[in-house]
């Protein structure tokens, strides 16, 4: 049997430490699943005395017994589902991760040590975290190993959290929310969060390097196994590390194979996959892949259809940024007709806004740093009506070198927005889970998430959304089933 230590994660990026053997000793009893363990001092994080009012649930009168109120809270919601006869330690803390007013590092976490070859391993030469490798093995098996000089050997998932969000230079505004009943508003539900994150810990990551390609130690984790690159047919495990690589990058087409949560998601993610789809002229036409708008009507089937028109307002004769009322020129280009604009200067509610004020149908943001697939439209405002979506930069050059012949109210490029129903979204063709790979590559969210492309959200996807939930199983959600098809 193999350990391999880690200093922890973000997300799933990982500092690697050693490579120790092990000899097995006899198990722990059975305590509680899910045991934590704090590491802030006094004063401090679950120490704060800051005095707050109960809130959603939490009877907590302090900063600092609120905070471990959530945790012992998540922990009783995983401990729920899970099955094992060890309990899951988790070593808890707050530090001050980085932070600006306006962005901040929510938090990370992960397993702390990863094993292989232990007695009841599923396969041989595969990483598994620590948790799940004690649920197989039937015991603990770092009690009783030599301390590897990090404090937290019998550790097996490791989080921090941080202490500043909310301040004026951290994310000013947007505070953790510690109630249970999921009403943050503005905040961030603390619940949400953790979930995700101990999710991770469970298993929910690979040992493997997505940037490179490289197994860790050159062994496979469990992870691998279930990752299948839907245009060449390999899973991780067959491929080399230039292969594995280079999947990492292609948008949509890496698939989770796993029984469990292809079982599951017929009753999980719903019919339609967002889609433009451009019929004329031949040389643009075809399916490209869009980000929807968290604002405006949802896409639907049969969706919009119409002709396709450019705003152009900045001097360069090429761009549209639409953030400010459209000249008349604009507005008799778009109207009745389905606009592109260009991302920039402007928040993407505002673009759409006014180009709705114009009398378009809908409207295009073509992205202006390159990357695929295209990301969402982030944003609100209630008194939008027409649906917009992102395309990449890359499409959206295409698309414009089209309109270069148009005339002022024609451009003879026929266009429908809308979803493909021969799919759900977030899955392939074939049903199966598509895991999130972005180029360029995202440490620590590529691979080891769900792709952003699910409808509803799933609580694994690379970024925390507002609509959650804390149900990590079908018809909700798949986390737990994905946990069950690694091991659990």
């Amino acid at each position: 049997m193999k350990k391999l230590n880690f200093a922890h994660r973000s997300l799933v990026a990982a500092t690697l430490l050693a490579i120790m053997a092990y000899a097995p000793i006899s198990a722990l009893a059975a305590g509680s699943i899910v045991s934590i363990v704090s590491r802030d001092p006094a004063g401090f994080g679950f120490n704060d005395p800051t005095p707050v009012a109960p809130v959603g649930g939490n009877p907590g009168v302090t900063l600092g017994e609120q905070r471990w109120n959530v945790y012992r809270y998540v922990a009783d919601l995983w401990a729920n589902e899970l099955t094992s006869s060890e309990p899951i330690t988790v070593s808890a803390g707050w530090e001050e991760l980085t932070c600006t007013a306006s962005s901040a590092v929510l938090g990370s976490a992960g397993a702390y040590n990863a094993w292989y070859n232990f007695p009841n391993a599923p396969v041989t030469n595969t990483w598994h975290g620590q948790a799940l490798a004690n649920k197989l093995a039937g015991f603990n098996l770092s009690d009783g190993t030599p301390d590897d000089g990090s404090g937290y050997g019998n550790v097996d998932i490791k989080t921090q959290f941080n202490v500043n969000l909310g301040k004026s230079d951290c994310l000013a505004g947007s505070s953790f929310y510690l109630g249970f009943d999921g009403a943050h508003g503005t905040d961030i539900d603390f619940v949400e969060t953790l979930l995700h994150e101990l999710g991770h810990g469970l298993g929910f990551q690979t040992f493997t390097s997505g940037s490179t390609g490289a197994p860790y130690a050159g062994l496979a984790s469990a992870w691998d196994r279930f990752m299948l690159d839907t245009t060449t047919g390999k899973t991780w495990t067959g491929m080399t590390d230039g292969e594995r690589a280079a999947s990492a990058l292609k948008g949509r087409k890496l698939a989770w194979t796993g029984a469990q949560v292809t079982a599951a998601i017929p009753s999980v993610l719903s019919l339609g996959v967002p889609q433009l789809s451009v019929s004329t002229p031949a040389s643009v036409a075809g399916k490209y892949e869009v980000g929807s708008a968290s604002f405006g009507p949802a896409l639907s089937y049969p969706g919009m259809s119409g002709e396709l028109m450019p705003v152009v307002d900045q001097a360069n004769g090429v761009t549209g940024l639409a953030c400010t009322p459209l000249s008349a020129v604009n507005t008799l280009a778009v109207k009745g007709r389905i606009a592109l604009v260009d991302r920039g200067t402007c928040t993407f509610s505002i673009k759409v806004k006014n180009v709705q004020a114009a009398g378009a149908l809908a409207v295009l943001v073509a992205d202006n740093a390159a990357g695929s697939p295209p990301s969402g439209l982030g944003g609100t405002d209630p008194s939008i009506i027409i649906p917009a979506v992102r395309i990449t930069i890359d499409d959206g050059a295409k698309l414009k070198d089209a309109l270069k012949s148009r005339s002022r109210t024609h451009s003879g490029v026929f266009v429908n927005l809308g979803v493909d129903m021969s799919m759900r979204a977030g899955a392939d063709p074939s049903g199966r889970a598509l895991l999130f790979t972005p180029n360029p590559y995202q440490g620590g969210s590529s691979v080891s998430h769900f792709d952003t492309i699910a409808f509803p959200n799933l609580l694994m996807e690379p970024s925390i959304n507002g609509d959650l939930g804390q149900v990590v199983k079908a018809p909700k959600d798949l986390t737990l089933h994905l946990l069950k098809d690694v091991g659990w």
